[in-house]
């Protein structure tokens, strides 16, 4: 069998291109080999849309190779990270560290919908990636699942980075618009039809038709808390953060209730030692010196007088045998 048009071409006099890993919106993604490094990467060739003129292919190129060198300042363990951009042929080619594992659209195809706990770790490993991107000043603009890989050694990576725009992104926020580019709060929005998704097996709808959950258990909160049309209304990451990684653990906040305070003493308190409970009865410890007999200390001091009577009786006879003998 032949293998694939373009494998084993080399893309900037230093990647080779060994098989296609897969076919997305903008492109077809690689696996490819570094040969100045000497390792494995992905590379993602960027394609114009088939139709698209000239003049707004040369466009696209330069928007998604400008987004590929921001999204390249965040470094983070859940974020795919950014090597290179490569021109080559007159288009960008985006150099990734490679990560071996199923995108979890994949998953959600394959197993249906998830668990709330495992879920929510998914979730609470990518609001972790957002927050990051975010502090970096990078949005993501496309938080859905075939951005979300869950990699062969367990880690969850987000990738995608500035790859759609509002107009061909998958889960538009109810503030976005086709002239307008996503920030920010319109990913939190995605992050919650994402949740949603995962654990409904279905999108959540948009604007005033979102669909309320059904199987989100404790996540519930979570994704209603982010899918609030008004984004200055919307759960805070550093919440959603904290409020998934309970859920994946199986656990919820819950308030502490403060140990009982004990009544003051008032003149009918006889016994200001006595345990709390209200009883008034001694404790096992006190019980036991309160039913000791008022003649014990005296039967105490006997006892040692008798034994010093017969430690002085002892020494007495080792000195006599040793002077008789």
């Amino acid at each position: 069998m032949s293998a694939p048009p373009g494998t084993g071409r080399l893309i900037a006099e230093r990647y080779r291109l060994i098989g296609p890993l897969g076919e997305g919106r903008t492109g077809v993604a690689w696996l490819a080999h570094d040969e100045l490094l000497s390792r494995d990467v992905a590379v993602k060739e960027i394609r114009a849309p088939a139709g698209l003129d000239v003049t707004a292919a040369r466009e696209l190129y330069g928007r998604l190779e400008r987004a590929a060198r921001t999204a390249g300042r965040v470094s983070h363990r859940n974020v795919v990270a950014v090597h290179d951009v490569a021109t080559d042929d007159g288009r960008p080619w985006i150099v990734m560290e490679l990560v071996r594992g199923l995108a979890l659209s994949d998953v959600l195809e394959a197993e249906g919908p998830l668990p709330p706990a495992r879920a929510a770790h998914i979730g609470a490993e990518a609001v972790a990636a957002l927050r990051a991107a975010h502090a970096a000043g990078v949005a993501h603009h496309d938080v859905r699942a075939a951005n979300v890989l869950i990699a062969n050694d367990g880690r969850v990576m987000l990738t995608g980075f500035g790859m759609a725009s509002a107009a061909d992104s998958g889960a538009r926020a109810p503030e976005s618009a086709p002239d307008v580019e996503p920030g920010a709060d319109a990913d939190l929005w995605s992050l919650g039809a994402l949740l949603y998704t995962a654990v409904e097996g279905r999108s959540p709808g948009a604007g005033e038709d979102v669909r309320p959950s059904e199987r989100a258990g404790a996540l519930a909160p979570v994704i209603s808390g982010l899918l609030r049309r008004d984004a200055a209304e919307r759960m805070p990451a550093s919440e959603a953060e904290h409020r998934l990684r309970l859920a994946s653990a199986g656990g919820a906040p819950r308030a502490t209730a403060p140990p009982p305070s004990r009544p003051p003493a008032g003149p009918a308190d006889a016994d200001r030692d006595a345990p709390a409970g209200g009883t008034g009865s001694p404790s096992p410890s006190t019980a036991g010196a309160s039913a000791r007999p008022p003649d014990e200390p005296r039967r105490a001091a006997t006892v040692l007088v008798a034994g010093v009577v017969l430690l002085l009786l002892a020494v007495a006879a080792l000195v006599w045998a040793v002077l008789g003998g």
